[in-house]
């Protein structure tokens, strides 16, 4: 079978979302970088992928998506086996509940912490540019109030969707990673510790541990 190609950086926290999904199924990929200070992205080859001009795009034969999330759906449908289900489509309640907190992440997590993440790590690395510890504070505030909602769940369940690892908790990996391992703020999580313990379960899995290990290496 020829390996589905994925286009945009590794350390793209967008394309480690889908990263992290092919390396759980077991799937062949190759990796296709696409070249940012160059306007790689901006170039008609890749805007025939994504028309937005972002990453990652996928393809997979004939077939080209863009959307992380999307992306990342597609791959844990094609490749779904007994030992790998990670929509839980057969069951409604439980895919209800993949469903809810894989917007949860999109709406209420993402946007409170992909801002630190931002100013800590990515601009100052990629642009050079000064945090500005106003967005910082701002957004560990929001953070903070997120995190609690996380922390009254996850007292109560072992992963998000209930006792088992899913779509919704893979979801989480490349934005909670840089905040843990490329800013000063790992520490926030010290104070949920019922969040502090799932993120670490995570962080445990081969998918992660293999994927996490180059990331901060490749920005």
């Amino acid at each position: 079978m020829t390996p589905v190609k994925v286009f945009g950086p590794a350390a793209s926290t967008n394309v480690a979302r889908v990263l992290v999904c092919l390396e759980e199924v077991g799937a062949e990929y190759e990796l296709v970088d696409i070249d940012f200070p160059g306007k790689g992205h901006k170039r008609p080859e890749h805007l025939a992928r994504n028309p937005f001009g972002q990453v990652p795009a996928l393809q997979d034969g004939d077939l080209v998506l863009f959307e992380s999330r999307a992306i990342a759906k597609c791959v844990l449908r094609k490749y779904k086996s007994e030992q790998v289900d990670l929509l839980r489509e057969g069951n409604l309640e439980e895919a209800a509940l993949v469903d809810i907190w894989t917007e949860v992440e999109a709406h209420q997590y993402h946007p409170a912490l992909s801002p630190i993440v931002l100013e800590c790590f990515i601009y100052p690395t990629l642009r050079g540019l000064p945090t500005n510890q106003r967005i910082v504070d701002e957004s560990l505030e929001k953070a903070k109030k997120v995190l609690e909602i996380y922390e009254a769940h996850l007292s109560k369940h072992k992963y998000l969707a209930g006792d088992f690892v899913s779509f919704a908790d893979l979801n989480h990996f490349a934005c909670t990673f840089y905040l843990m391992d490329a800013t000063p703020y790992a520490s926030l999580f010290d104070s949920y510790p019922h969040v502090k313990a799932w993120w670490d379960d995570l962080m445990s899995r081969p998918s992660m541990k293999k994927l996490g290990a180059g990331m901060t290496t490749r920005v």
